[in-house]
């Protein structure tokens, strides 16, 4: 069905430019965007909770991996190497 929408400059040059990147078409794009936002959520969140509540604590499992990069990044810039001593 073709039909004539108005939207702001800014927000069709973003979309136009977000389309080009993916390789898309501003139609192909404009419609994958309608299917996610009327796409039933699906999400355990509780009513009244926030949307972004549903993704918290997902990541709890890479704390320990986390703080492992962090030491190795921190022993890194303790160094100081004789190149940089001038």
């Amino acid at each position: 069905m073709k039909t004539t929408i108005e939207i702001p400059d800014i927000l069709f040059r973003k979309a136009k430019s977000k389309a080009a990147e993916r390789s898309q078409t501003l139609k192909e794009f404009v419609s994958e965007a309608l299917q996610e936002k009327l796409a039933p959520r699906s999400g355990t969140a509780r009513s009244g909770e926030p949307e972004w509540m549903r993704g918290f604590g997902k990541l709890r499992h890479l704390r320990k991996e986390t703080a492992r990069i962090q030491e190795r990044i921190r022993e890194a810039f303790e160094r100081v190497e004789p190149e940089d001593r001038a």
